[in-house]
């Protein structure tokens, strides 16, 4: 699989050992990424770039700003509501992911203890022409 060297992923989660699992992760796969502690940080790089995000990670549990929120805010935005937003979250309540679904993410990822698994998940999503994809119930579940 050819790697975008252009590709920025952004990642937002307030765990600092997610971000570290994450970051090392999308090392070892040759992606650059810009990570967030919080989701307004993140809202505020969008709206200020460079960076571009090819991809948007966001996990839902955290303070302040949750992943709904964060969603929502990124689909209202004219300039970014075409970019692919992954939800990468540990739970897999139905009524969670098909909440994430009807307020427009791309695709969800159930969060995974292994570095392995994570690799896996993240070359997964990059594998994706996102431009052409449909979203549906039946491919909206990553685990």
């Amino acid at each position: 699989m050819a790697v975008d060297t252009c590709t920025t992923i952004f990642y937002v989660d307030d765990d600092e050992d997610d971000r570290m699992f994450f970051e090392e992760v999308t090392q070892q796969i040759g992606e650059k990424i810009s990570l967030f502690e919080f989701g307004d940080q993140m809202l505020l790089q969008l709206e200020n770039p460079p960076p571009y995000p090819s991809v948007i990670f966001v996990d839902l549990n955290m303070p302040i700003k949750d992943g709904f929120e964060v969603l929502q805010e990124i689909k209202k935005a004219e300039n970014l509501k075409n970019i692919p937003v992954i939800i990468l979250s540990t739970t897999n309540n139905s009524d969670t992911v098909n909440r994430c679904l009807d307020l427009g993410a791309s695709l969800y990822v159930q969060k995974s203890i292994s570095l392995k698994d994570l690799k896996k998940s993240l070359e997964y999503v990059i594998s994706i022409d996102w431009q052409s994809q449909v979203v549906t119930k039946n491919n909206f579940f990553y685990k």
